[in-house]
């Protein structure tokens, strides 16, 4: 007799294991406490490394749920985090939507590695979001930003493995059965 549950393994889901599709419930409130967690206010050293959770979520559903986040919610999920930033209309919305798209042409190959291995192709992703939208602000007229602008796109990639089995849990088939 078992008082608990079976819990299942806190890692990556293994190549052989099926997941259950996602709950569309789910990802828009995995979106909408990453929009909250990037526009909390922080100080200090936080501050200057604290990734854009928003572009890693939406990096994430844009890779494993292809069907249920793409192009177009990137897109409204940038308009989202420009007025919540109160930054140039269109920024993010821009560079979320590069990287939906490029998350998608790059989605089986990501899918092909080990989590740490994705990780640095999910930095190279990251960066280019984060480019994108240093660009728009330096057109814009907005001075050139000191060399730690690469910081949080590499911690957020170093998030990637963290980030990706907090946000497979709920697919993962319950293991065990029995109640008594």
């Amino acid at each position: 007799m078992r008082a608990l549950p079976a819990v299942t393994s806190f890692g990556p889901a293994a190549p052989e294991e099926i997941l259950r599709p996602a709950r569309p419930w789910f990802i828009v409130l995995s979106v909408a406490l990453a929009l909250c967690a990037n526009i909390v206010p922080l100080s200090g050293v936080a501050t200057a490394l604290r990734p854009d959770f928003l572009a890693l979520v939406l990096l994430y559903w844009c890779i494993q749920e292809p069907r249920h986040v793409g192009v177009g919610s990137a897109w409204f999920a940038g308009l989202v985090m420009d007025v919540a930033d109160a930054t140039v209309f269109g920024q993010h919305a821009l560079a979320y939507a590069v990287l939906a798209f490029a998350a998608g042409y790059f989605r089986r190959r990501v899918l092909r590695f080990p989590l740490w291995q994705q990780a640095v192709q999910v930095a190279v992703l990251l960066l280019l979001c984060a480019g994108l939208v240093l660009v728009v602000r330096y057109v814009g007229g907005a001075a050139l930003p000191p060399w730690t602008y690469v910081a949080p796109p590499l911690v957020g990639a170093l998030l990637w493995p963290l980030l990706s089995v907090l946000l497979q849990a709920p697919q993962r088939p319950r293991r065990g059965g029995s109640r008594s």
